[in-house]
């Protein structure tokens, strides 16, 4: 990376090697970073990326936006306006375990949702 780069992470905090990362940052050999995510959260108190300037750090909310949060909840409540008119919902993370969920939700709440019994 060129000196004058930024690193920004935003995924996951595994993804970056954090003492090559502090390193770098230490040395000036890149300009700086901003970290929405760490390795271990919450950062330690005595966390080395604390005390250097040219590093930007904030506790895993940069998607905290009224925008983001908005569209969230948009998604969340037309997910479960499909779930309770019998249609999949569009943002699932572990579909396979979907249709065991419906069914208990309904077993729950008898709803009558479609659901595959084992």
């Amino acid at each position: 990376m060129k000196r004058s780069a930024f690193l920004i992470n935003t995924s996951r905090g595994p993804v970056l090697d954090k003492q090559a990362l502090y390193e770098a940052l230490k040395e000036k050999r890149i300009a700086g970073a901003g970290l929405d995510v760490y390795q271990n959260e919450p950062m330690a108190s005595d966390d080395p990326l604390l005390k250097l300037g040219n590093v930007v750090l904030t506790p895993h909310i940069g998607s905290g936006t009224v925008e983001t949060r908005l569209a969230m909840a948009s998604m969340a409540v037309e997910d479960v306006i499909r779930v309770l008119k019998g249609r999949d919902p569009v943002n699932v993370v572990n579909s396979e375990l979907l249709a065991g969920m419906l069914c208990k939700f309904d077993s729950l709440y008898s709803l009558g949702l479609q659901c595959l019994k084992a």
